[in-house]
């Protein structure tokens, strides 16, 4: 995820200040999104506006993706992964297989919001489509993160490390404390807030639907 001082940074993308082994994880992972949006989008024969209008990123921005040039935000990568109708997993997988992954602490890639209040850590490898997805999630001292639908079907399984998370879905609004743990259905628009003055920190499992042949 380096970038010269040069480069302006493009309206809704997000990076945290990296080692070199972190840059390097950052510019893979940036080829990796880049190369599978626009091998998504070409496998669905739309263009760079068609993709726009279906998600809501801006072309200008899909563009810079798609050539590896920026770094999304998770709210960017979910539209994207919402208008392709494909886990979020799908856009970060690189296709390799290997006997083992094991993914060092201080070398795997967070993302983050566009406020830098929510970060997530996926604690899988991006080794390929998956049905169920595992991430590591932090959030600041009263910080709040708005999150669009997921697929139909997608259920949510958090457990509330440290915290106090205010969680709303629906009509419905409900208060964790450490060591609580929901399920929910995440095919509508969310919100996860943390009430603490401390950092909140949770682990959630994503459950998609498997699809039919």
């Amino acid at each position: 995820m380096a970038r010269t001082a040069q480069k302006k940074p493009v309206e809704g993308t997000a990076e945290a200040p990296a080692s070199p082994n972190d840059r390097d994880d950052g510019d893979k992972l940036t080829l990796i999104v880049g190369h599978n949006v626009k091998r998504l989008r070409l496998r669905r024969n739309l263009s760079l506006e068609g993709l726009s209008r279906l998600c809501g990123v801006s072309r200008a921005m899909l563009g810079q993706i798609e050539l590896g040039r920026s770094v999304p935000t998770i709210n960017i990568v979910w539209k994207i992964a919402n208008a392709f109708d494909v886990p979020f997993s799908t856009l970060v997988t690189s296709h390799e297989t290997e006997p083992y992954r094991l993914l060092p602490a201080d070398q795997t890639k967070i993302l983050s919001s566009a406020s830098g209040e929510f970060s997530s850590r996926a604690l899988f490898p991006f080794d390929g489509e998956r049905q169920t997805e595992f991430y590591e999630i932090r959030l600041k001292p009263g910080g709040v993160e708005q999150a669009d639908a997921h697929a139909v079907g997608t259920m949510e399984n958090l457990v509330l490390v440290k915290g106090a998370l205010e969680i709303r879905f629906g009509d419905e609004t409900l208060r964790l404390s450490p060591g609580d743990a929901i399920i929910f259905q995440a095919d509508t628009p969310h919100s996860y807030r943390n009430t603490s003055k401390t950092e909140l920190l949770a682990y959630l499992v994503m459950t998609y639907v498997e699809p039919e042949h």
